[in-house]
């Protein structure tokens, strides 16, 4: 596979094995992956195929058994704990099904939460943060409280919280699974908008209705890839921009 583009994350022959009272547990078997930087993938697959441990790896969560792992062309095998964490905090953006909001913070200070942890100015973190609630539609709710926002508001906070810091790569697990369908709608066409921004994004869905948003997807079965989509829409848009496979 060859592209105009750089190659973000490259996953090569990654194996998950979890092992509790002599059994062993293979949550994932030979993953090949590779991310462009702005692609848009989304890895789809039954309850229990292996997706959100992959998602863990992508996300510096976990450490994969075997195989090779490289974000921004480095290995992140030999990375200390404190190093991980500081490439999650500025290279990666996570959303959750359940949003993660704390709950005695404002909107405001959910999404500066994050940036407090780097070496930024309040200045520097204002102007984040009231970027990324502007391009969430959120702006207007920077005061209030999660408890007085609806899932669907709380969601599109949790997006502006993994934006806010310009991370390399979103990593989104079952955004929409807290959501009814109209705000689930919203949230995938919000992710869709910032895609078309330039952001990188790798989402986790068990619907195939929202894994058509990617321009590929990966379907995981059993901890292994066994088949790979790309969307035609998404297809024939690359081709008319020189993206070559």
């Amino acid at each position: 596979m060859s592209a105009t583009t750089d190659t973000l994350v490259r996953l090569e022959d990654v194996r998950k094995v979890f092992y509790t009272d002599e059994v062993e547990t293979h949550a994932l078997s030979g993953i090949h992956m590779d991310i462009q930087r702005g692609e848009y993938v989304s890895i789809a697959g039954p309850s229990g195929c292996g997706k959100s441990t992959l998602l863990s790896i992508l996300g510096l969560l976990d450490s994969p058994s075997d195989g090779s792992y490289l974000l921004n062309k480095q290995s992140v095998a030999k990375l200390t704990l404190s190093e991980r964490a500081r490439i999650r905090n500025k290279e990666i953006g996570f959303i959750f099904q359940a949003f993660n909001l704390i709950g005695d913070l404002t909107v405001y200070e959910n999404v500066e939460l994050p940036l407090t942890y780097r070496n930024l100015s309040a200045a520097e973190r204002r102007e984040r943060v009231e970027e990324a609630l502007v391009k969430v539609g959120m702006s207007h709710r920077m005061k209030h409280y999660p408890s007085q926002l609806s899932g669907g508001q709380q969601q599109r906070v949790a997006v502006a919280r993994a934006v806010g810091g310009h991370p390399s790569i979103l990593l989104a697990d079952e955004p929409t699974g807290n959501l009814d369908s109209a705000n689930g709608e919203a949230v995938m066409g919000l992710l869709r908008e910032l895609h078309g921004g330039g952001a990188t994004v790798c989402m986790v869905t068990h619907d195939p209705r929202y894994a058509e948003y990617a321009d590929r997807t990966f379907h995981l079965f059993d901890g292994q890839v066994v088949e790979e989509d790309r969307h035609q829409k998404a297809a024939e848009e690359m081709e008319e921009s020189g993206f070559k496979l």
